[in-house]
């Protein structure tokens, strides 16, 4: 399945995928809109996202109930490189989870698919071709 990226004004960069359309923008102080998240907030978003995924249906499986557990990720960032250089996932378990699960819940949300690209990235291939040879 293929992914449509587009400018729709300023600097947004849009894509389309399986019905959706992810928007995204860059901050004011860059010459954005700030109308939607950056393209790398997305990607540190999908780290959070997927492991609270796994984390969702970990607890779904063993009937436990998931009000009140969130994931809050922090970044620490090599200035001089410019690049995240820590990513910190903490599970924020409510009263009641099961005492039995928090070693496993922590191992389970490391298993998200996002994570695993890091260890074992795609090769890309980015070529410039007429539109019309698409």
């Amino acid at each position: 399945m293929d992914m449509e990226v587009y400018f729709p004004g300023n600097l947004r960069v849009n894509a389309d995928y399986a019905g959706f359309t992810i928007e995204t923008d860059q901050a004011k102080e860059e010459g954005g809109d700030a109308s939607a998240p950056e393209p790398f907030t997305l990607f540190l978003a999908s780290i959070g996202t997927c492991a609270g995924v796994y984390v969702l249906y970990f607890c779904r499986e063993r009937n436990i109930d998931t009000e009140g557990i969130r994931l809050r990720l922090s970044f620490t960032r090599n200035e001089k490189k410019h690049m995240i250089e820590k990513i910190d996932i903490r599970i924020l378990l409510p009263d009641g989870f099961p005492e039995k699960y928090r070693d496993t819940v922590v191992r389970i949300a490391g298993m998200c698919s996002v994570k695993k690209h890091l260890f074992d990235p795609p090769e890309f291939d980015i070529r410039a071709v007429p539109a019309d040879a698409v």
